[in-house]
């Protein structure tokens, strides 16, 4: 429902879930604890959707492909809270939000020692693109103008090779 309508109300979502405004009111005093609870959780599933990638990886730029098809289809429950800055305000998801970018600065890292990334491109400026390119898949599965299970790939190959043709 928040992914259709982000500023849907509690009681849209209780109608949208087929349940009552009383039971969710149970469970989330607030709009705000409910997409707090919705961050919480998008960080554990990315957490676990990447916990072994290094580990399956035969190298940094292979490892960087799976991570962008692991977190990309995630995008399709999560993409709304992009739009909830305030959820940076809560300590504990900015200290998760810091971690999950700490390892991606290294994996970045590891690819520049690797080659595949150029070693005078700065790190932040990778992950900001990474991040860029992430929302750009998002929202593109989320207008329909990507395939789901494109988007992963794409998303890869644009940071990677920009957006010339193959081959060239």
């Amino acid at each position: 429902m928040l992914s259709a309508n982000p500023g849907a109300s509690l009681a849209a979502v209780a109608e949208a879930a087929g349940v009552g405004r009383a039971t969710l009111y149970r469970h989330f005093e607030s709009r705000e604890d409910l997409v707090r609870a919705l961050a919480h959780e998008s960080i554990r599933e990315i957490d676990a959707s990447t916990a072994d990638l290094q580990a399956r990886a035969s190298s940094a730029r292979h490892a960087l492909e799976l991570v962008f098809a692991a977190i990309v289809p995630l995008g399709e429950r999560y993409h709304f809270l992009v739009m909830e800055s305030w959820l940076g305000e809560d300590p504990e998801l900015a200290r998760d939000l810091e971690r999950q970018n700490a390892e991606l600065r290294e994996l970045i890292e590891m690819a520049k020692r690797e080659g595949t990334i150029a070693a005078e491109v700065p790190t932040t400026r990778v992950a900001v693109s990474f991040d860029a390119l992430v929302y750009a898949a998002w929202t593109a599965v989320h207008e329909g103008s990507i395939a789901r299970n494109d988007a992963g790939a794409l998303a890869f190959r644009t940071l990677l090779d920009g957006v010339a043709p193959t081959g060239e």
